[in-house]
């Protein structure tokens, strides 16, 4: 066993232990009978209350590099009492992931994320979920990619976009392909963590209907984890616009993706885009 994965393992025994401690059994239902040379409760309530023999409960504690699988997980989260970032390090430590509804109910963007986005100004920024649905975005973002508040929640997936709106081909024009390439292989990475789930595999087989593109490509198996790098845009009423473009996380909400477009230094884009949002009626819908 590499020490990395020996090291994880033991970290893995020493949450376990520090929270199975903090459980009196009258708060999962046990009574507490007999002295109790330690607090909390015993390997052998928790593999009880978890549904599992106690020798591979211990196995666990014991730093062992035994294989679990998520749904063993899951009873131990919920015999514990795990709160949902309790949970989260539970699978990290256990599987090295994260489990696979752990971003249902994050792609929603808080107040003070929306304040960040709208403070970048003449910068279009904008937030995606694991699903590369645009979740947030501010008014640069809007001016410039469309507007995402009369867009379908299907329009707003960024991948489906790319492949069928001919919006996005002549905002884009000849760096089309390269783009489309690359949202693909983001998608792809993504769908590693849930392969066989029944939205990803509906998505894909209509992406497969709508696009010839995708439907060739797809089967090619290209990864790629985050889109950085040189943007050029050919926006109707702007003309051409280069970007230079940065992806980040937040730790709150780790399966949100916080995009920012920041025009070239050496280009007239700066001005084009004070210009675009000075130009902006106050009827928009951005």
């Amino acid at each position: 066993m590499e020490h990395s994965d020996s090291e994880r393992l033991q970290e893995l025994a020493r949450f376990l232990r520090t929270r199975r401690a903090r459980l009196a059994p009258e708060q999962v239902g046990l009574s507490a009978c007999g002295r109790r040379r330690t607090p909390g409760l015993r390997r052998g309530e928790v593999a009880q209350l978890s549904g599992m023999s106690v020798d591979w409960y211990t196995w666990l504690e014991q730093a062992r590099d035994i294989k679990v699988s998520p749904q063993v997980l899951e009873s131990i989260a919920r015999a514990l009492q795990l709160d949902v970032n309790e949970r989260k390090h539970l699978f990290v430590l256990a599987l090295r992931q994260l489990p696979t509804d752990s971003s249902t109910n994050e792609s929603v963007v808080n107040p003070m994320l929306q304040t960040f986005l709208d403070l970048q100004g003449a910068n279009p920024a904008y937030v995606t979920d694991h699903r590369l649905n645009v979740v947030g975005w501010n008014l640069a973002a809007c001016l410039v990619y469309g507007p995402y508040p009369e867009m379908t929640p299907r329009e707003r997936n960024s991948i489906w976009r790319t492949f069928t709106s001919p919006y996005v081909r002549e905002l884009l024009q000849e760096h089309w392909e390269s783009h489309a390439r690359h949202r693909l292989a983001h998608f792809r990475a993504n769908y590693a963590r849930f392969a066989g789930d029944a939205w990803w595999m509906q998505f894909i087989e209509e992406l497969h209907e709508a696009s010839t593109h995708f439907k060739a490509w797809w089967p090619q198996h290209d990864v790629l984890d985050r889109p950085e790098g040189r943007k050029i845009n050919y926006h109707p009423v702007a003309g051409t616009l280069v970007f230079d473009q940065i992806s980040f996380q937040t730790t709150g909400s780790p399966d949100l993706t916080i995009t920012v477009n920041m025009p070239s230094g050496d280009s007239d884009t700066a001005s084009k885009m004070d210009t675009l949002l000075r130009s902006s009626k106050k009827d928009s819908p951005c």
